[in-house]
This record gives C-alpha cells, structure tokens and sequence, in this order.
C-alpha cells in the first residue's frame, strides 16, 4: 500500500472513530415526570473499523469473540484427565462448527425469516455482513456439523455435542450485542416510565436484544457451565440446553416485535416461539432419557 493510500485509509479511520464517540456523546439521559431515567439509543455505525480497502463491522466482530471464547474454553476443558477430546481435535471441531453456524445462520434466516426477499434476491443470502441469521437454522447447521466431525474421530454424537453446549451462550449473548448495535430486532412499545425503557426514534421500547444477551448468554452459559463441571450423563446436557434456550426464547418473545410485524395465531404467538416449543420438548426427552440410562460421558 503507497503512504497516499495509508494516509487515506488513516484519515477515513479516524473520521469514523470520532463520529462513534460523537453518536456514544449524544446518548443522553433524559428524565420523565416521575423521575425516571430514560436511555436514548445512540445509533451506533455498524461499521466498527474502516481501512478503505475492507470494512470491519461490529456484527461480525461479535461472532468472532463469540467463537473465540467457546475455542477457548473448551481446549481448556481438553486438559483435563479423561477427556473424550483432544485439543488438537478442538480446533478441528471449531472450524466445523464455524461452518455449520455461518451456512445454517444465514441459510436458515433467509427460509424461514426472509423467504420473499431471497426468492426475489437469491444473491442477498451472501449478505451476511447486512445481518439476518436465525438461531434455529444455526442450531441446524451445527447438528450436522456435530454428526460430521463425531463421525469422523469416532465418538457418538452426544459426546460431542455435551462438550459443545456449554459454550454455544457466550456465542449467543454476543450476537445480540452485536443486533442492539446494529438497531434491529427492537422490542415493543413500553411506558416511557419504565426504568428498562430505551428511547428509540423517540419511541419508548424493550432492549429485547439485550434481555437475550443476558438470559441466553450469560444466564444460559452459568447454568451449563456448572452442570457440567462434573460428568454428566450423556445427553443431559445438551437436553438442558435445548431446554433453557426454548424456555428463554420463548419468554422473550412476549415483549419482542413479531417477525415481519405479524403474528402467526391469537395475535400473539410469534414464529419464534412456534420454533422454541420443539426445543423444550425435545430438551426434556433428552435430560430424562439420559438421567434414566444414567451412562456418563467423559467430560
């Protein structure tokens, strides 16, 4: 790269990180009648770094600390005496699962989120860095993932997935920062009075991206994380994460704005929670079946 062109890169950099601390100096708090602070969403730039040549987004620098954290966390756990993985076949199994997140996400999003959009745009499927992944055609695209990699070293399924599960919420609670940065999937209308109110276009809302992060990220993650801190029987934990993610999505459905704006039956069940049931079932017939069998996994 010649000096001009680093230059210009620098300057357009630094423009844009002035304009990021410029938009977090507007996010004002403002006070209602009855004394109550009310947070005015800043409309952060999605665009996190420019270089002129690539465009860093803080979207996808959420999935990064997403997948670094679950790589992480389990070549730590591959230390330990007894495991069933190695961490060498951690870092092959991250890249499965990076694979299968990215395809089932985007794929997922866009057939059972955006069916119109992609019929009439097939290319916009590419078009990750707009946003737009679904978590149950993530899910998806890891299970097959999960099958391919356990066929492949030889491990039964569940061996894999339970050494997995704990570490899928970091992943998820960073997606939704990186949805609140980006303005979208903004819950409903709320009393400006509320203390959990964020000033939206000047509308009051729920930050139902960040009520996400915190239950299907950093609650989810504690719980899996201190279930299986010692061995468990096989399937249990990946029951009870299917269950605490259906049980969380679920709930937050009720103050997150319909998909489309539409609901799908009694003006109030969503695509969403239609999606989380199967989840719930499913978890428990995994965490009873695997209590009743009672076979531990190596942890």
């Amino acid at each position: 790269m010649t000096i001009a062109a680093q230059r210009l890169a620098g300057g357009r950099t630094s423009r844009r990180l002035n304009l990021q601390l410029t938009r977090l100096k507007s996010l004002s708090l403002l006070s209602s009648g009855n004394g109550v602070v009310l947070f005015t969403f800043p409309e952060f730039d999605p665009i996190a770094l420019d270089l002129g040549f690539v465009q860093v987004r803080w979207y996808g620098l959420m999935y990064v600390a997403g997948f670094l954290v679950g790589w992480f966390g389990m070549r730590a756990r591959a230390n330990r005496a007894g495991s069933s993985l190695t961490q060498e076949q951690v870092d092959d199994l991250v890249f499965y699962i990076m694979l299968g997140v990215i395809l089932g996400g985007r794929i997922g999003y866009m057939l059972l989120y955006d069916l119109g959009n992609f019929i009439g745009d097939p290319i916009s499927i590419f078009f990750i860095w707009e946003g737009g992944m679904s978590f149950h055609g993530g899910l998806i695209g890891v299970l097959v993932a999960f099958w391919l990699f356990a066929r492949r070293i030889g491990l039964p399924f569940f061996d894999v997935a339970d050494r997995v599960a704990p570490w899928v919420p970091p992943g998820l609670g960073f997606g939704r920062i990186g949805n609140f940065i980006n303005g979208e999937l903004w819950g409903k209308t709320t009393s400006p009075d509320a203390p959990w109110s964020v000033m939206v276009d000047g509308v009051a809302r729920h930050a139902s991206q960040l009520y996400e992060a915190a239950l299907e990220g950093l609650v989810l993650f504690l719980i899996l994380w201190a279930y299986s801190l010692k061995p468990r029987p096989r399937m249990a934990v990946s029951g009870l994460f299917l269950l605490f993610y259906g049980a969380f999505r679920f709930l937050i459905e009720f103050v997150r704005v319909p998909d489309n704006g539409r609901y799908v039956a009694f003006d109030w069940v969503t695509r969403g929670q239609i999606y989380s049931v199967p989840m719930v079932i499913a978890g428990l017939a995994l965490f009873f079946l695997a209590h009743r069998q009672g076979k531990e996994a190596r942890p």
